[in-house]
């Protein structure tokens, strides 16, 4: 089982749509193949980002993702790192993904460092799953 630190952005595009890669990857908490690991400042991000009018995510939407992280995830207290990142509120997902020793799937590689392989995209981490079998 891997774990992961799934960035917000790949749960947003999830929840809008169905049938694309990061939906899959989310399949996959429910289906118990990877562990999510997450911390208070990690499910913070998600339920503000997920309650953003302009989404439109009904509250049993938004809490039934909150209460699949909690029941099924990995709580992770991070190391705070000194590295550089474009935007600071990455940090809480860099750190936790590198604590844990998990992955980092996010849609905005151009926010983490580029030489990192932990850190994939969700075609990257869904293809090396695949190749893992």
């Amino acid at each position: 089982m891997q774990k992961v630190v799934i960035d917000t952005n790949v749960v947003i595009s999830a929840h809008i749509s169905k049938n694309g890669n990061p939906s899959k990857i989310i399949e996959l908490l429910s289906d118990d193949k990877i562990k999510i690991c997450y911390n208070e400042k990690i499910l913070a991000e998600y339920a503000e980002v997920l309650s953003r009018k302009k989404f439109n995510f009904s509250i049993k939407i938004q809490n039934l993702f909150i209460n699949k992280v909690k029941k099924q995830g990995i709580y992770i207290t991070p190391t705070i790192s000194d590295i550089i990142l474009p935007d600071e509120t990455d940090r809480i997902f860099y750190d936790t993904a590198k604590t844990a020793n998990a992955y980092l799937i996010t849609g905005n590689m151009k926010h983490y460092p580029i030489d990192e392989p932990f850190i994939l995209t969700p075609v990257q981490f869904l293809e090396m799953l695949e190749n893992n079998k």
